[in-house]
């Protein structure tokens, strides 16, 4: 049945909606409701595994890519640094560096790629954990990466810790609370 012009002036209407909805939101959200869904289910920890094996995998694609571009087999740490950085600014985040030397790198954001959306959500900071942590190791050997701070958690920004070895500077091998350790190929 062919449409009318009463079908074509209603689909006009519908168009000018000011519903601010697009593709990129309607990722977000539905990330947001995964999440949700399997914290409610299986619970946080095992939600943020889930979300762990994605972010591991992502991780060694995006890591592919810079080593590709740069036609390198390894990236060395202020390659590591920069690419951590850009990755997470081609996804729309905020993130900058606070520093960096032999023994860890030190990340801050100010805006989460998945927006206000990560609101409560803190299983979808296992992406930033296992892609840093990826993507550190793979080229470097080893990433502790301590999530200290996160919008997530209702922080105003983030706070990213990777160490580049299993000691820190004070040859303390404890690891803090939610520091996960990732392990070069």
């Amino acid at each position: 049945m062919p449409l009318s012009a009463e079908d074509d002036k209603l689909d006009q209407v519908f168009k000018d909606l000011p519903i601010g909805r697009d593709r990129d939101q309607f990722l977000r959200e539905l990330l947001r409701e995964l999440a949700k869904s399997l914290e409610d289910v299986v619970g946080m920890e095992q939600a943020s595994g889930f979300i762990s094996i994605v972010g591991h995998r992502l991780g060694s694609v995006m890591d592919q890519e810079y080593r590709e571009q740069f036609s390198s087999d390894k990236l060395d740490l202020p390659h590591v640094v920069h690419a951590l950085v850009d990755l997470k600014r081609r996804i729309n985040g905020g993130f900058s560096i606070e520093s960096f030397d032999a023994n860890k790198i030190v990340l801050i954001n100010n805006k989460c790629p998945f927006g206000r959306f990560v609101d409560g959500r803190q299983s979808l900071c296992m992406m930033t954990s296992n892609v840093f942590g990826r993507i550190t190791s793979a080229n470097l050997g080893y990433a502790r990466v301590n999530l200290e701070k996160t919008i997530a958690l209702g922080d105003k920004g983030c706070r990213v810790v990777i160490y580049l070895s299993p000691k820190t500077e004070n040859n303390d091998t404890t690891m803090s609370e939610g520091a996960r350790e990732y392990f070069g190929d």
